[in-house]
């Protein structure tokens, strides 16, 4: 098997388009995606007036920036502080590899969170004051993730990071836009949504546990040790269908959102892949799988949700 180091030097330097595409890291853009998705098909299922049914999309284009510009920055950042000098197995980050300059990356990242800010002025002004508060934390958090004197990601937060910004806030903020006020369900329903993107970040930080401690950093991956993350990334993967049963049950959220419990399947085979997979480049794929769960949960339960507002809408059942 080859090793971070040697596949290095395999790989052809991209250009243009092909170079940026890449530093975005595009397989982790539906992490921001999916909760916005996620609060728009409840707002849309709520049976209230939707004022501003084009918030969803705009909502999405700034919240996929913002992923964009804290990607890019991370990607800077973690060369400069010397982490990505270390071997470590994840995907090639272009700074590391010499294809650009940190300066120039970093000014990607700065572009990125101002194409984000564009989309948060009408945002904003749907919204109001809110919503600005929420865009400038999000904004804050996504640079103080890997750059100012306390970075997240060399801290055992991350996760916790995770899942308040790409599952509460995100969530709540969507539904907000669209003209509604959040309620304690609508909460809920993110805090669902964040746990398997924090469950993301907890297996990346696994596969690089042992480059990551070497450069400073205390991961929850680290300070737990492989046993703590692999039971932490179970409750992950598997407490949202625990939650999504007792919004059901409790009268919180229709019966036909129940459809989101066919995600469970894939991820029980998570966890137990992540049980079997040692830290390293074996566990690349399960990133993939991981978010693939939170995507297939947040559109079956959405679809779940419309369909019970059409049952009770038109008398279906």
């Amino acid at each position: 098997m080859l090793d971070g180091k040697s596949t290095r030097f395999k790989i052809a330097a991209p250009r243009g388009f092909a170079l940026w595409w890449r530093a975005i890291r595009p397989r982790t853009l539906a992490l921001s995606i999916n909760p916005v998705i996620a609060g728009t098909t409840f707002a849309w299922a709520s049976g209230g007036p939707v004022a501003h049914p084009e918030a969803g999309l705009v909502a999405a284009l700034s919240a996929t920036a913002i992923q964009a510009g804290t990607n890019l920055i991370n990607d800077a950042a973690d060369y400069l502080n010397g982490t990505d000098r270390i071997e470590r197995f994840g995907p090639t980050r272009i700074t590391e590899r010499g294809w650009a300059t940190p300066r120039q990356v970093l000014a990607a990242g700065y572009l990125a969170f101002g194409l984000a800010v564009l989309g948060g002025l009408y945002l904003a002004w749907l919204g109001g004051w809110v919503i600005v508060g929420l865009g400038l934390a999000s904004l804050a958090a996504g640079y103080g993730y890997s750059r100012g004197p306390w970075p997240l990601s060399r801290t055992p937060f991350g996760e916790v990071f995770v899942i308040l910004f790409f599952g509460i806030a995100a969530v709540a903020g969507t539904y907000y836009v669209h003209g509604l006020p959040p309620t304690a369900t609508v909460y809920a329903w993110g805090l669902l949504v964040g746990l398997p993107a924090a469950a993301v970040l907890l297996v990346n930080n696994t596969r690089d546990s042992l480059s990551d401690s070497r450069a400073g950093r205390r991961t929850l991956a680290i300070r737990i040790g492989l046993p703590g993350a692999r039971r932490i990334y179970g409750g992950l993967m598997l407490a949202p269908f625990g939650g999504l049963a007792a919004l059901t049950w409790s009268g919180l959220m229709p019966v036909s959102a129940l459809l989101g419990l066919i995600a469970l399947p894939p991820a029980a085979v998570a966890v137990r892949r992540f049980r079997r997979t040692s830290p390293g480049p074996g566990l690349n794929a399960l990133l993939g799988h991981s978010a693939a769960v939170q995507a297939l949960l947040v559109a079956a339960t959405g679809l779940g949700l419309l369909l019970g507002l059409a049952g009770d809408r038109y008398g279906m059942w």
